[in-house]
């Protein structure tokens, strides 16, 4: 499985383009879409561009299935922006979309999961619902999609979320958690995972 996990994808990108130059993505800013701040949204849009990517936007939450599916299919990457964590998994989860996913990866796709996108991979998300608010109309249990054996906390000591992180880091002290600021990435290849850094 080839993952790239961030906290700020426009900061760090780069240290992928070689995966990312002249490939075909699919672009789903859904977890984006309830967030006041979406800046991170459009800067990402530019890098892809900069970086010579065909982008094809779709939100899963309106979309039809076999519309994510074709263009799933056709994606050499799947990128998910930040946003809302528990929004962005239930509607992973009402869509097939999760299902969908898994599939895509295990041909080997490369899928780049910025905050929200990156802790949804993780075996459970309940530990980011300080940084998160659950939305009123959630109908999911907090399972992540298992994708990691670990749990990605973004923006570890960066404003504004700063003094989150601290807590988070102490209360689930017995997750294995893995904190990444803005200007480092997680490269996961097969069983393979490293970070990295961008100076």
């Amino acid at each position: 499985m080839k993952l790239f996990l961030c906290s700020h994808f426009s900061s760090v990108g780069s240290l992928i383009k070689e995966e990312i130059e002249n490939k075909k993505v699919a672009f789903i800013p859904t977890a984006s879409l309830r967030e006041g701040y979406t800046g991170y949204v459009g800067s990402a849009r530019k890098l892809f561009k900069k970086l010579g990517a065909i982008v094809t936007e779709i939100d899963i939450s309106t979309e039809a299935y076999s519309t994510i599916q074709s263009v799933f299919e056709d994606a050499d990457v799947i990128y998910f922006t930040g946003g809302n964590s528990f929004f962005l998994i239930d509607q992973l989860r009402k869509t097939g979309t999760d299902e969908l996913l898994k599939k895509e990866l295990a041909k080997g796709k490369l899928m780049i999961g910025e905050s929200a996108g990156a802790i949804i991979c993780a075996p459970s998300i309940q530990y980011i619902e300080q940084m998160d608010e659950k939305p009123e109309d959630y109908s999911q249990e907090d399972a992540g999609l298992d994708l990691i054996d670990f749990y990605v906390l973004p923006h570890y000591l960066t404003a504004p979320f700063k003094k989150v992180t601290e807590k988070i880091m102490t209360e689930f002290s017995d997750l294995n958690l893995c904190p990444i600021n803005n200007r480092q990435g997680i490269v996961i290849d097969g069983e393979d995972s490293k970070v990295i850094c961008k100076d």
